[in-house]
């Protein structure tokens, strides 16, 4: 799985033009075969009893006598395997259309394979050092891609971006793992699953915790460290899609669940994670609420249902399966709707702002209708994919926690209308294109994927939840709650009520702002609120206030520091020598004469001394 998108980056990037031709097409053979081998795997780990449903491969050890590298197929590698291979070739061959006229499409495609292999080499690796080198190289990867179109200013800014702000999450993850490893002895994942709680203390546990929460917040885009995701959006918008859907961010929920072990056994922490996830979900609600950028718009929603997913990874057994549940119908809906955004930026001369859209569903009709599939989907219209899963989610928070249900139930009711203002001012209203624009449909290489992904977001979280289907698969890893939940056709509950009925208000407010009344063609300056989630709710100014300010005052203290006190002390120790001896060197003339002078005025003194001392 590893090695065949490993292999596609490297031949690639080592071929360099040789490969122009004909190097898309291998990078989408390389993750079609890596898509091939992990549903091989898929079937024969549901071929084994319940019980033994866990393979591991040790390839070679690593580092003497610490971690030894190898890999690990089990319900829930195996269903990140699945979501990464299979979406991923689909924004592959997607990105054979809508880069087609670019002319490092070669090297665009070995960066996505590289993409996959890290991926990959982070969920299905057996120990946290596997996991970070994957980790790293999915970083890394992010890095390439956003800012593939170099020549962009803001592109390559973006790229620095999402590059550094995961610097802070992984410093976090790495001390976690060196804290791992001097309390527990090993790395190792099939170590770590049964009890820690007698191996260390409460404080070492919550510890433990936090920090592996920071490395998730950096990577999933959560708060503190989300603000790098928006900025994102400069990169091609396959990229956007494989980010949002199938790598990047999914990253954070699988590691949070993968070391639930910890957060079972640290409250505190565990707490943690549901409150940064609810309180993401609600900034990442509110900031779509006010973009009229289509990707800047999708990439809030990504960030809200992230925190959906943290905040079912925080609520232990009982919320694991349909956190991974929604990160999987997720996968396929916003990949979906990211590529049917760029369907539509590709037919309106790459525009991003929906107030020069409208009217197109007539003229787009593939890409109309399974984008709005994937909306339905979103918003948790009722028997789509989004609505098992993420209605899970709320009721296993309300019976938690009803704080953090009734906040989950706001954040849904605000991504019926972020959601619904996007449909109505894309597709449908009156037409406010540029004269130059003549929307048209795709190519078919880019609408069977849109077709294909649709069909996963109508069905498949019926699939993974009823029969509770998916929480059984997922038990050999993560454990089963007590008691096992009966999740229901139609949510029967008050929390399941009131998130319909909020949806739909959300929807039909929505409907009476941007579908039945003009769109103004620029963006009215609206409340504080609205500029508050037009920036971003400030995320960069905080960040330039708090850290980034204090840095350069730290910084420049520090070379004045530098300059004067230790470069000072020594120059100075190294000057007063040097004039020193500068004073001395003028004492030798090189003059006979003055010598004899200086050995008779020396010798009158020392005699003048010598008579002195003899009349004491």
């Amino acid at each position: 799985m590893i090695a065949l998108p490993l292999l596609g980056a490297a031949i690639l990037l080592l071929g360099g033009r040789r490969t122009d031709k004909w190097g898309h097409l291998l990078g989408v053979l390389m993750s079609l075969g890596a898509f091939a081998v992990a549903v091989a795997s898929f079937v024969e780990l549901l071929g084994l009893p319940e019980g033994e449903r866990r393979r591991g491969m040790s390839l070679y050890e690593f580092i003497p006598g610490m971690v030894d590298l190898g890999m690990l197929v089990d319900p829930l590698s195996i269903s990140f395997a699945l979501l990464i291979t299979g979406v991923g070739s689909l924004i592959h061959i997607y990105s054979i259309g809508y880069m087609s006229h670019d002319h490092d499409r070669r090297r665009f495609f070995a960066y996505l394979n590289l993409f996959v292999a890290a991926m990959l080499l982070l969920v299905l690796s057996d120990n946290y050092i596997g996991l970070f080198i994957g980790w790293e190289g999915v970083g890394l990867a992010s890095y390439l891609l956003i800012g593939f179109w170099q020549f962009k200013p803001t592109a390559a800014t973006a790229a620095q971006k999402a590059f550094i702000v995961n610097r802070v999450g992984d410093f976090g993850l790495l001390i976690a793992i060196f804290t791992i490893w001097t309390t527990f002895g090993s790395l190792a994942f099939r170590d770590l699953t049964a009890d820690v709680t007698g191996q260390a203390s409460q404080g070492t546990l919550t510890a433990v915790g936090l920090l592996l929460l920071l490395g998730a917040c950096g990577k999933s885009a959560q708060l503190p460290l989300q603000s790098w995701l928006l900025d994102a959006m400069e990169g091609p918008t396959p990229v956007s899609a494989l980010i949002h859907a199938a790598t990047m961010v999914t990253a954070g929920v699988y590691l949070v669940v993968r070391s639930g072990a910890f957060f079972e056994a640290a409250p505190t922490a565990q707490l943690a994670v549901t409150i940064v996830g609810v309180a993401t979900l609600l900034a990442g609600a509110i900031i779509g609420c006010a973009k009229d950028d289509i990707k800047k718009g999708l990439a809030g929603s990504t960030m809200s249902q992230i925190g959906y997913m943290m905040l079912g990874a925080g609520l232990g057994p009982a919320g694991y399966a349909f956190a991974i549940g929604h990160l999987i119908t997720h996968g396929f809906f916003k990949a979906n709707m990211f590529l049917g955004a760029g369907s539509v930026m590709h037919a309106m001369n790459d525009e991003v702002d929906m107030r020069r859209y409208g009217g197109l569903f007539s003229v787009m009709k593939i890409t109309a209708v399974t984008f709005v599939i994937g909306y339905l989907a979103i918003i948790g219209f009722p028997l789509l994919s989004g609505y098992y899963t993420k209605e899970g989610i709320i009721e296993t928070a309300m019976h938690h926690n009803p704080v953090l249900g009734w906040l989950a139930v706001l954040g849904a009711g605000l991504t019926g209308f972020y959601m619904s203002r996007m449909v109505f001012m894309t597709f449908f209203g009156k037409k406010r294109w540029a004269d130059d624009a003549h929307p048209h449909e795709s190519p078919a290489v880019m609408t069977w994927p849109l077709i294909i992904l649709s069909v996963g977001s109508i069905g498949l979280g019926a699939f993974l939840v009823l029969g509770n289907r998916f929480m059984t698969f997922l038990s050999p890893a993560v454990g089963l709650p007590d008691p096992v939940p009966t999740p229901h056709v139609f949510g029967v509950g008050t929390a399941a009520l009131a998130t319909l009925a909020l949806v739909a208000v959300g929807a039909a407010f929505a409907w009476f702002r941007y579908g039945a009344a003009e769109v103004p063609a620029l963006a009215p300056r609206g409340s504080f609120l609205t500029a508050f989630a037009r920036r971003d709710l400030y995320g960069d100014a905080l960040n330039e206030a708090l850290l980034m300010r204090p840095g350069q005052w730290l910084t420049r203290i520090a070379v004045f520091f530098d300059n004067r006190g230790v470069d000072g002390l020594v120059n100075g120790l190294a000057a007063g020598i040097g004039g020193t001896s500068g004073r001395l060197r003028r004492v030798q003339t090189g003059y006979v004469r003055s010598y004899a002078l200086s050995i008779l005025f020396g010798a009158a003194a020392v005699v003048g001394a010598l008579l002195y001392v003899g009349n004491m």
